[in-house]
């Protein structure tokens, strides 16, 4: 169908084309193209719902992660100053007072 039309209008062209120096127009009818009706899909109506899948399985437990290292023990303290060596006494008195009576 397509290359009888196509054969059609290049006839016409030459026609148009030959007859362009004449001084009357010419009038080429060229046959219409028969349209071949498409069927058009048309969506039916939705179908049922489907089941429900069953629950996948639980998961594996993790390992128990590793213990840390120990720390390093620290360093030890300086040792503190040693104090003056206290005054003699030449003419000093002490005096104990006994405490208060309970009442």
């Amino acid at each position: 169908m397509k290359t009888s039309t196509s054969i059609l209008a290049l006839a016409a062209a030459a026609i148009s084309f030959t007859l362009a120096g004449c001084d009357r127009p010419v009038v080429v009818a060229a046959p219409a193209t028969v349209a071949v009706p498409v069927p058009v899909a048309v969506p039916g109506p939705a179908g049922p719902t489907g089941a429900t899948g069953a629950p996948g399985s639980t998961g594996s437990t993790g390992s128990t992660g590793s213990t840390g290292s120990t720390g390093s023990t620290g360093m030890p303290g300086n040792d503190g100053m040693k104090g003056d060596t206290g005054k003699t006494g030449d003419s000093t008195t002490v005096i104990i007072t006994p405490p208060a009576p309970k009442q």
